[in-house]
């Protein structure tokens, strides 16, 4: 039997800690670029975060321009204005700063100041043919992990579709987990971005591309926000729960971007490009009942992930562990407040054109079985029928 060769796909360089964020310019210098493009949003700028980057950077003496007009979901729109204004400013290096949605962004215009094209042309699996301009990304929530992963989505608001693209050239030249940015996270966000990252850990660990690296990374992080995402967001203050978040987060990233994701992110793309539903949020509500949807499929590595959330499981059989997975999920979804999906804007009356679109999602192939539409519309319906 042939040995299959394993790819695994990183930042060049990562920093996580307390005051990380001064460590920038040495790196700046190190790339031997001139002028960042700055991608946040106007919030991060607001209360004052984005200015903790910029003062580390005029303190080293870095030239920069801001671009500050990111949205949740970002869409082709944002990107192609934020492209422009990266050539139109003569940047030659990019700084996210924010969450998913930032850093997204910026991998967006990464691809395209350096392949040109429209971003709908790199939906899918490695469509740039040259790496990207360079990327600084300094990750504010502890969730998407898209400060470490290859994966980046863009909403295409004209068809109401999220695109995914999946590709080596937008990696960030520098990743950076500062749990001193997190502090003044609110509650609600930091429960949404904790389960998206708990969504990442564990459809990376049943995908079909999982190996023993990614594996021992996805259960690391199921650990950690078992242990650590109730304090974090019951006390935002708590640096310790916070780093472990950071972890928790980096290793789950890490691990879906070269294990894959599954149907819990095929169908919450479609909750954001339909409806601008939270990605976190979307993750969060989908997650238990994907799991048991899945569970027949994967019985023993379900199993496990229970025993990674703290459950028992010595005298169970796997089917009794795989079950209390799920439960385990539901406990800590509840624990963490997270809403039901009746609270948020889906309609049953969507649900066949989200399970179409559901089923061209390039999170669905890794998914450890393949669903049909109706499969993919029960999970909506039964999600919706909780609350």
């Amino acid at each position: 039997m042939e040995e299959q060769v394993t790819e695994l796909f990183q930042p060049a360089h990562t920093l996580i800690g307390k005051g990380s964020i001064n460590e920038i310019p040495r790196y700046i210098k190190n790339l031997g670029v001139k002028k960042a493009l700055i991608v946040t949003d106007e919030g991060l700028c607001k209360i004052g975060t984005a200015g903790k980057i910029t003062d580390v950077l005029t303190k080293g003496g870095c030239q920069y321009e801001i671009y500050n007009k990111v949205q949740p979901n970002p869409t082709v729109s944002i990107v192609n204005e934020a492209t422009d204004f990266f050539r139109t400013n003569n940047c030659d290096y990019i700084i996210a700063i924010g969450g998913g949605s930032p850093i997204d962004v910026a991998k967006a215009v990464s691809i395209l100041s350096a392949n040109g094209g429209k971003i709908e042309d790199y939906a899918g699996y490695d469509c740039s043919l040259k790496p990207g301009s360079p990327i600084i990304a300094v990750n504010t929530t502890a969730g998407t992990g898209s400060e470490v992963t290859r994966a980046y989505v863009v909403t295409d608001e004209v068809r109401k579709v999220k695109m995914l693209m999946v590709d080596g050239n937008c990696l960030a030249y520098l990743a950076i987990d500062d749990p001193d940015l997190m502090v003044g996270m609110p509650p609600a966000l930091t429960a949404a971005t904790g389960m998206d990252a708990l969504t990442h850990a564990i459809e990376a660990y049943v995908a079909t591309g999982h190996n023993p690296y990614t594996d021992n990374l996805a259960l690391g992080a199921i650990k950690l926000v078992s242990k650590s995402l109730r304090t974090a967001v019951k006390d935002g203050s708590n640096i310790a729960a916070r780093t472990d978040m950071c972890w928790a987060e980096y290793m789950a990233g890490y691990a879906f971007s070269n294990a894959g994701l599954g149907i819990v992110h095929a169908i919450a793309h479609q909750l954001g490009g339909f409806y601008h539903t939270p990605h976190g949020v979307a993750n969060a509500i989908l997650l238990p009942h994907c799991m048991e949807f899945n569970r027949p499929y994967c019985t023993d590595r379900m199993a496990d992930i229970a025993a990674a959330l703290g459950v028992d499981t010595t005298k169970m059989s796997s089917e009794e562990a795989s079950k209390a997975a799920v439960l385990a999920v539901k406990q800590l979804s509840t624990d963490v407040n997270i809403p039901y999906l009746t609270s948020t804007a889906f309609k049953l009356e969507d649900a066949d054109i989200l399970a179409q679109n559901a089923l061209k999602d390039a999170s669905l192939p890794t998914n450890p079985i393949q669903p049909s539409k109706e499969q993919i519309i029960e999970v909506m319906v039964t999600a919706y029928s909780e609350g």
